[in-house]
């Protein structure tokens, strides 16, 4: 039984939904769980596959056609990660590209978007996010990574952790405290594009439960200089920019997240109909297909909320509250689908051999990050539900 088989009709509402998910379920099926397995158990990079989604088409779904992409959007790009994600293979840098893409798209000059989105398109570029830091947090405005103006151009300076995959990027994007336009009560930030060759930029691997082939850092920006030309939109107003990759990032994550859960409960079914106790399926007690049916209901409505939220992304609303639900909802009820996956295998379901239990902790990844649970509930709580802001 292929993982393919709950894609579901509430969810590709347009026949170009439908057509592009068989074509790349199409390729994913040369790219399966035992790929991504060996790739990770052998330290390697996945990147047969990086190149055939780029010549494909599918890691530009979402760029425009101007400067090599799809021209489609959002709604396309989840279609692409989940699928590939369905096919046991939740490839991290998929969602990095959700973030920065639309950021330079949206916010670059016409020199960086030349010089890095065609290259993004077609997998031929990497490019790394880093804005998380140590005693930042969720609070932006608590960032320490600072960058001041010079007679030639820009001074970086600070650290950030948790940033994935800058060793195989040829740039990163930082998000920085702009010095001259911030105030004690308030950041202004300001985006850069580093190269990741840049002189006085180094990393260090910090060592994570994720078994998955994207490796995570702590970052140091020790005096790095860069040019004028290095500065996304404008200086001061990168809160506001960066949000236009942050949206993106939570519909990612969340397709990740569903594409997981797809694949666990397609794994379970399999089995379930596979393995005989006193001579009938176990799939023939409610025991075990009742949880599989509530599992199967719970991610049908994560995956009904991520493609509302790209749907009013596409169409230029806001689009928050409908990100944060689907990142939401999708880190819940993958969980518990995974979750119940691993407990219709029995102990199989702890055997790598059956590729469940070796995605338990990129799926429980997306219950923190990006945003954890607790600031989803407190967007909700204030913005949704009128309440009083709670910190």
């Amino acid at each position: 039984m292929s993982a393919s088989l709950y894609h579901g009709p509430l969810i590709d509402l347009s026949d170009h939904h439908a057509a592009l998910r068989e074509s790349v379920a199409k390729l994913m099926s040369n790219y399966g769980r035992s790929y991504f397995q060996g790739v990770v158990k052998r330290g390697e990079r996945p990147d047969e596959l990086w190149a055939a989604l780029g010549d494909a088409g599918f890691l530009g779904v979402h760029i425009p056609e101007e400067h090599g992409g799809g021209g489609g959007g959002l709604a396309d790009y989840y279609v692409v990660i989940e699928e590939v994600a369905a096919h046991g293979s939740p490839l991290l840098a998929l969602v990095i590209n959700s973030i920065c893409a639309p950021i330079i798209a949206a916010f670059g000059s016409e020199e960086l978007r030349k010089e890095w989105l065609p290259g993004l398109a077609s997998g031929r570029k990497r490019m790394a996010f880093s804005i998380t830091e140590p005693n930042a947090g969720s609070n932006t405005h608590n960032i320490s990574t600072t960058v001041r103006e010079t007679a030639h151009g820009w001074l970086l300076q600070g650290s950030k952790y948790w940033t994935s995959a800058i060793d195989e990027s040829d740039a990163v994007l930082v998000v920085a405290r702009d010095e001259a336009r911030s105030t004690p009560e308030r950041s202004a930030l300001s985006l850069f594009i580093v190269p990741t060759d840049a002189k006085g930029l180094s990393w260090h691997p910090i060592d994570s439960a994720l078994s998955v082939p994207e490796k995570q850092f702590t970052v140091f920006y020790d005096g790095i200089e860069l040019p004028r030309e290095a500065l996304i939109g404008e200086a001061g107003a990168g809160l506001r920019q960066v949000f236009v990759g942050l949206n993106p990032e939570r519909v990612a994550a969340a397709a990740i997240n569903n594409g997981i859960a797809r694949f666990a409960i397609a794994q379970a079914v399999q089995y379930a109909c596979d393995r005989s106790v006193w001579k009938v399926p176990i799939a023939a007690h409610q025991g075990v297909s009742h949880p599989l049916a509530e599992a199967y209901v719970g991610v049908q409505s994560a995956r009904l909320m991520a493609a509302r939220a790209a749907q009013l992304y596409d169409a230029g609303e806001d689009a928050a509250e409908a990100a944060n639900m689907a990142k939401f909802l999708a880190a819940e009820t993958s969980l518990k689908a995974l979750d119940q996956a691993m407990q219709t295998h029995g102990g199989n379901g702890l055997s790598y051999e059956y590729g469940l239990a070796d995605l338990w902790f990129v799926t429980r990844l997306h219950k923190t990050a990006p945003v954890s649970r607790e600031m989803v509930l407190n967007h909700i709580a204030q913005h949704s539900l009128g309440l009083p802001k709670s910190y």
